[in-house]
């Protein structure tokens, strides 16, 4: 649907939370942006087809959305976040540095 444009990492004012399965969705990473305490997190950023956008948010379930993510180099480019209320009890995977380390840490 979509084609990887660059690897890239956020500005240092998120924080990552492994959020569990839950509706039907698998485990998914929960991005949210701090006031302080943040770090940068990996992540990549995708050029989707206008005709697919729609549809494909379309399939993004609670309490997942879009919305604009600040990267490190100072640019503002839609992606995932995450409702902040969602992240309680979650385990936080900040200090891994994104959703890949912490799925390689699961993985053994």
């Amino acid at each position: 649907m979509g084609t990887l444009v660059e690897k890239s990492v956020t500005a240092p004012v998120y924080r990552m939370y492994a959020l569990p399965a839950q509706n039907g969705f698998p485990p998914r990473p929960g991005l949210v942006r701090v006031q302080s305490g943040g770090a940068a997190i990996e992540m990549e950023i995708w050029a989707v087809p206008a005709a697919a956008f729609g549809s494909f948010v379309d399939g993004i379930g609670s309490p997942l959305g879009i919305g604009k993510v600040l990267t490190a180099s100072g640019r503002e480019v839609s992606g995932f976040l995450c409702e902040s209320w969602a992240v309680e009890g979650a385990e936080e995977i900040t200090a891994l540095g994104g959703w890949r380390a912490y799925l390689a840490r699961a993985a053994g």
